[in-house]
């Protein structure tokens, strides 16, 4: 494989590891309602503290595991060989994750404006990257 091919997979994963960075502060330091850094509106209330509070502690830790993953992308450029299980280990993930917006059953939602970019990159891009990791090592 070409180093150019090599150095854009690096360039396409720091990309995600920098926006995955993003989403993990906004959610992490925000919690369901989000620091507002996507874009700020009010679409819940609250009648439930308790649950409410318990459900933003799970949204708040996932922002900390989206913050991670990005870290790790980051990191795993420095190293592509080392750290090629990982990387092919979160493209699965991430991949399944696309997937289970289809549990929605709201396909003007899922193939909607507003999320159809995170949808490809998620259900398109990461087998892209997976395979694509596999053919430059």
């Amino acid at each position: 494989m070409t180093k150019n091919s090599l150095t854009a997979f690096r360039i396409i994963i720091i990309i995600l590891g920098v926006l995955n960075i993003f989403i993990g502060l906004n959610i992490g330091f925000g919690g369901i309602s989000t620091l507002g850094w996507q874009g700020q509106s009010n679409f819940f209330e609250v009648t439930n503290e308790s649950v409410f509070l318990m459900r933003d502690s799970h949204m708040r830790y996932f922002g900390g595991l989206y913050f991670g993953i990005g870290i790790f992308m980051i990191l795993a450029t420095s190293n592509l060989k080392k750290y090629q299980s990982s990387l092919r280990l979160i493209f699965i993930l991430i991949f399944i994750g696309g997937i289970t917006r289809f549990s929605m059953m709201r396909f003007d939602i899922i193939f909607g404006s507003d999320i159809i970019g995170s949808v490809l990159v998620e259900l398109l891009l990461m087998p892209i990257l997976y395979f694509w990791l596999l053919k430059i090592l």
